[in-house]
């Protein structure tokens, strides 16, 4: 089955989800109690749990749409987003290797896409 276009930007969607979702997570652990109504009225926690579901449903969805050797290592973007939303909403800082992990996780999503495709006759 060749992998649809929808479901690796369906994929993308939810890494964005669920990274986001790990953001919250971050926020909420600041002001955690750890009893029940501190973690019921914790809505950074509520909100970021939400998103998890979203975001699970939706790659339900998603791996009808193709290969799951192709679509999974998209979730590998999740590392990309967590660093970029921490920048911004967490004033956290990147340095030259977080970077250069970046570029490596990009350059092998893209690689195993290409690897997806048919194989060249004769090939090995």
């Amino acid at each position: 089955m060749a992998t649809k276009v929808w479901a690796m930007f369906l994929v993308l969607f939810t890494t964005l989800l669920t990274s986001s979702a790990q953001l919250l997570w971050k926020k909420g652990s600041e002001t955690l109690a750890f009893d029940v109504m501190g973690i019921i009225t914790n809505y950074y926690i509520i909100g970021g749990i939400l998103l998890y579901v979203v975001g699970g449903a939706l790659l339900i969805i998603s791996f009808r749409g193709g290969e799951v050797s192709v679509l999974y290592p998209i979730i590998a973007t999740s590392y990309v987003w967590v660093s970029l939303l921490s920048i911004k909403f967490l004033g956290e800082v990147m340095n030259n290797f977080k970077w250069l992990g970046i570029s490596s996780i990009i350059l092998g999503i893209v690689l195993i896409g290409f690897g997806s495709k048919e194989p060249v006759p004769g090939a090995i």
